[in-house]
């Protein structure tokens, strides 16, 4: 049996090498390359207007503590919907407008998946920045809007970017799905595999956005360990300092 199935395997991979190098499925609107870049649209602009609504958030619930609890509970519920189901309601309530149909439904959605994860992590970053940090920060004259940018948002910057690095994968992957309700993006490939029996481009098509998915999660966690260097981090601090620096004197 397993003699069988070794140039089964070998033959199935060399049909979806051969059908990923053939010109033909490069170009046009239905090729790999607009597919990918209606996926890299898809994927950014839901992901860059959460960053822009839920950094501002975390960011000011981590600093004052106020309505914490409310949005920390909303946060926790986001995440527990499924992902699928998101793109479902978002489908039915989000009218189409000017774009094609289910385009601004699936944004929507996707902008709601990413929201989490950002205020969760940046709420959480910045209340566990130390609290003599900011006591010390508070006694070498800093006002709240130094203290918040000068000293809680470097130390926390390396947990605000994990936040973004888990939004993003999440976002790349799960637009993936908006293929199901007549989106373009890398999950044509998929879809329409499945449609016309073609084994060979729904399995390009998984590949493809396995690998977009992966190379996203490296590249923001590259991001994240640079956040974490010392000079980087020292570089940041009020005028130089170091946390120990920041330390109020015994």
């Amino acid at each position: 049996m397993g003699a069988r199935e070794g140039p089964i395997a070998v033959d199935f991979i060399a049909r979806a090498l051969a059908w990923a190098a053939d010109p033909a499925h490069w170009v046009g609107s239905d090729g790999i390359a607009a597919r990918l870049g209606e996926h890299l649209v898809l994927s950014a602009v839901p992901l860059v207007a959460a960053v822009l609504v839920a950094l501002p958030v975390g960011l000011y619930i981590g600093h004052t503590g106020r309505g914490a609890a409310i949005a920390v509970n909303i946060s926790n519920i986001g995440r527990a919907l499924p992902s699928l189901g998101i793109l479902g309601i978002a489908l039915i309530l989000v009218p189409s407008g000017p774009l094609p149909f289910g385009v601004l439904a699936t944004m929507f959605a996707l902008f709601a998946l990413a929201l989490p994860p950002i205020v969760l992590n940046t709420y959480t970053g910045l209340r566990e920045v130390e609290r003599d940090l900011l006591e010390a920060g508070r006694g070498m004259g800093m006002r709240e809007p130094q203290l918040l940018t000068r000293v809680e948002v470097p130390l926390a910057l390396p947990i605000i970017l994990a936040g973004l690095r888990t939004s993003a994968v999440q976002v790349v992957a799960t637009a993936t799905l908006g293929a199901v309700f007549g989106t373009g993006g890398l999950g044509r490939l998929i879809v329409d595999g499945i449609k016309q029996q073609d084994d060979a481009q729904l399995f390009v098509g998984a590949v493809i956005v396995a690998l977009l998915s992966i190379g996203t999660e490296l590249a923001f966690a590259a991001l994240q360990r640079a956040s974490m260097s010392p000079g980087l981090r020292s570089a940041r601090t009020p005028r130089g300092a170091s946390q120990a620096e920041l330390r109020p004197s015994a």
